[in-house]
């Protein structure tokens, strides 16, 4: 026992590295520059201290971009079954950053957070390379909580993405966070609940999972001129069964967010790629 609330890293000093949940660095690059500690659970900006959505965030895919483009500080669901190209299209987004980044322009470059939840550890070391190859790692910090870490961590690996997150957003920067994906925080949260012995509701989760998805995603705000103008944009992922959107986990987080990318596998399979 520590005897402290559970705080994280944050700063320009994370650029560039893989950490897990807890934001001590598993990459072997040795020990974070200077940098401060952020609390992983702090309360949403209240409706003054934000402003409206304004200000675009390219994605790189001509589907959303033209169509349904997404805003610095809004919160967009990519939801669909499993191997659609969800990850593809929030790696794309990351990875298509870096023309924009490279300006150097302060007040345009987007610093991107990826939080992979309960995935593989080969499939997070292939994204490393995916994003170091393409010079992306310079302006993307990776949280990293495996499949093989313990529930708990990969319960609270978004929150601490999100103060990764947040540091930008409140020293007047610009940050996307993607949770890929919150499905499987929510089966990890579910597996606590029960160990606690909380009684289980619809599809044995506790009560409070809404409250679980909905204080993270609140967090994704535009602040206003008066307190920096920051933002934090969040593409949160989910998982879904035999394309079924009316399961708990998929209405609770689509009634969060402010729009969705549905993906298709049938469109997917016919060669439409992204399946949008």
């Amino acid at each position: 026992r520590t005897g402290s609330i559970v705080d994280v890293p944050a700063g320009r000093a994370m650029l560039g590295r893989v950490v897990d949940a807890l934001g001590v660095p598993i990459d072997g690059k040795g020990a974070l520059g200077d940098h401060e500690r952020r609390r992983v659970e702090v309360k949403a900006p209240g409706i003054i201290e934000r402003k409206s959505v304004h200000e675009p965030m390219q994605t790189g895919l001509k589907a959303v971009d033209s169509l349904v483009p997404i805003g610095r500080g809004q919160r967009e669901l990519i939801i669909g079954d499993r191997q659609t190209g969800k990850t593809a299209i929030a790696i794309d987004t990351i990875l298509n950053q870096k023309e924009m980044n490279s300006k150097g322009k302060e007040n345009e470059t987007l610093y991107c957070v990826y939080v992979a939840v309960g995935q593989k550890r080969s499939t997070v070391a292939q994204l490393v390379q995916i994003l170091s190859e393409a010079n992306a790692l310079d302006y993307s910090v990776l949280v990293a909580a495996t499949a093989s870490d313990p529930a708990p961590l990969q319960f609270l690996a978004p929150y601490s993405g999100c103060a990764m997150g947040e540091y930008f957003r409140d020293n007047g920067m610009h940050a996307l966070i993607i949770y890929d994906d919150l499905s499987k925080q929510a089966v990890a949260y579910r597996q606590m609940s029960l160990l606690l012995r909380r009684p289980p509701g619809r599809e044995a989760f506790p009560g409070d999972v809404f409250y679980l998805h909905s204080r993270l995603l609140e967090r994704a705000a535009k602040r206003s001129d008066q307190t920096g103008a920051g933002s934090l944009t969040a593409l949160p992922v989910i998982e879904t069964q035999a394309g079924d959107v009316s399961a708990y986990i998929p209405t609770n987080v689509i009634s969060i967010t402010d729009g969705q990318i549905c993906l298709e596998t049938e469109l997917f399979y016919r060669g439409i790629r992204p399946a949008i």
